[in-house]
């Protein structure tokens, strides 16, 4: 197993926690089948340590992916602990552009999804014609495709494109991410705006008229998903709980594979 030198007392319970999300995290992207082979990238922020996060570590499946494996690095490319592997150099560019800027961003979660690139690849984008969609309705910016981000200058015009505030970022030509507080938030607005842009591409292949929906209703609809309060469990402050839960159980049966926890 990778880094079979450390154990989990090695880490701190606040890093254990956020490396099992992460973990969790990765094997969920598996399971929806929102992969790409070994290519694309979830980090999450070391707790206490701005400049520090975790990615999967270069050639590992993502259903393979367990809390010890993961790489720690820094934002200037150091790997900070022994691994026999080395980081994808195209998800550091784009994550530590990200860590570094947005310091309220705990995880960032990047796909290359068939529907996503298609959506990215669209003159129009995301449009704002299913539930999903609405979520994310005047929340959504873009970035131009540059080609592959090896080029670490790519950082400041991505950092500019995403601004202050949002949490979701189309890449054009390229693929889809998405911000989050926590773990689990990164991950279901990524499922969601997945399956917002699944929706869009068959809505588009029947080729009848959209139904609108009104500014007024899309707003609103936007409103509702931020507040968070149609999932929220009774006396928790993340609305992402309910869900999270949930979604964990489908990695809590017994598999062939060693467990993400570990």
């Amino acid at each position: 197993m990778l880094m079979q030198d450390l154990t989990p007392k090695t880490f701190s319970d606040a890093e254990r926690q956020v490396r099992e999300d992460l973990a969790a995290a990765y094997r969920l992207v598996a399971h929806y089948g929102m992969e790409d082979s070994i290519y694309t990238h979830i980090s999450a922020r070391v707790p206490g340590a701005e400049d520090q996060f975790l990615i999967n570590p270069f050639g590992m499946l993502f259903r393979d992916i367990t809390a010890s494996s993961l790489v720690k690095i820094d934002t200037e490319g150091r790997i900070l602990e022994p691994s026999p592997y080395d980081v994808n150099p195209a998800g550091f560019t784009i994550h530590s552009a990200v860590h570094m800027a947005r310091h309220d961003a705990m995880c960032v979660l990047h796909t290359h999804t068939v529907a996503g690139v298609a959506v990215s690849s669209l003159a129009c984008g995301l449009q704002p014609c299913n539930q999903w969609a609405l979520q994310f309705h005047n929340r959504v910016v873009y970035h131009d495709f540059e080609g592959i981000a090896l080029d670490h200058g790519e950082r400041e015009r991505l950092i500019a494109d995403l601004g202050p505030t949002a949490r979701v970022l189309i890449l054009r030509n390229h693929g889809l991410v998405t911000l989050g507080r926590t773990v689990a938030e990164a991950f279901i607005l990524m499922h969601n705006l997945e399956r917002a842009c699944r929706v869009q591409l068959a809505i588009q292949a029947s080729g009848q008229p959209i139904h609108p929906v009104s500014e007024e209703v899309c707003e609103l609809t936007a409103r509702q998903y931020e507040s968070g309060d149609s999932n929220r469990l009774p006396g928790a402050a993340d609305p992402d709980a309910r869900e999270w839960r949930a979604l964990l159980q489908r990695l809590e049966q017994p598999t062939a594979s060693a467990s993400f926890r570990d």
